[in-house]
């Protein structure tokens, strides 16, 4: 899930206190952290994790080889964005729960392209593992941010990876087929909530907004 923590915008001229000198350009820090604020980033995230889904169930009758690349291709993507997405966190304390889930996403992912003819179980464990650890490690910081904004969808969507994860694990799926409609299912149920958790971040920086620019402490 890619969170981030403060919903105001931090560049640009028009939210820079007067008097403030801007920071260095092109810092590529910086940038990472503005796109990792960004509600569209999360959109983008939504999108990454929408599109396999709906792959994997318009043609179920895809071999386990097709399976595991549009896995493995969904898992080093999405690990791209966690990536980004620490950096829109202020605190660098909770950073790290981010770049742990990062580096679990591309680490499933070049499992899943490494051996693509991997049996069944493997690819559900290799899944279901993922789900599991990115649901508890986003309900975390979840819980832990003190002012993160709509925290219900966060947490909601947390709440939805940890159900796929433990319903990956915990059902046993004899066939190609049954695996591709429930990892399908579960991409799309997971990305719905991730568009619902973009636009709730928009709304929160369009509020940001209206009650005026901030500066690098937090006050008006």
């Amino acid at each position: 899930m890619t969170v981030s923590r403060d919903p105001a915008p931090r560049t640009g001229p028009e939210q820079m206190p007067e008097g403030a000198a801007p920071g260095p350009v092109g810092d590529p820090a910086e940038v990472l952290a503005e796109l990792g604020r960004s509600w569209k980033w999360i959109l983008g995230s939504a999108v990454a994790t929408l599109v396999p889904g709906i792959l994997v169930l318009v043609w179920p009758e895809e071999t386990l080889h097709v399976l595991a690349v549009l896995i493995g291709l969904y898992l080093l993507v999405i690990g791209a964005f966690r990536f980004v997405a620490t950096f829109g966190r202020d605190d660098h304390g909770e950073r790290l729960p981010g770049l742990l889930l990062a580096v679990l996403y591309v680490l499933a992912g070049v499992l899943c392209l490494r051996n693509p003819l991997q049996t069944i179980a493997a690819l559900s464990l290799i899944v279901g593992i993922v789900w599991l650890v990115s649901g508890i490690l986003t309900l975390y910081t979840a819980i832990a941010a003190k002012d993160l904004p709509h925290r219900g969808f966060v947490i909601g969507a947390a709440v939805i990876g940890i159900v796929a994860g433990i319903v990956v694990l915990a059902l046993p799926t004899e066939s190609a087929r049954a695996l591709t409609r429930l990892l399908g299912l579960w991409l799309v149920l997971i990305g719905l909530a991730e568009v619902a958790l973009a636009f709730a971040w928009r709304a929160a920086l369009r509020r940001s907004g209206i009650a005026g620019p901030q500066g690098p402490d937090g006050t008006a």
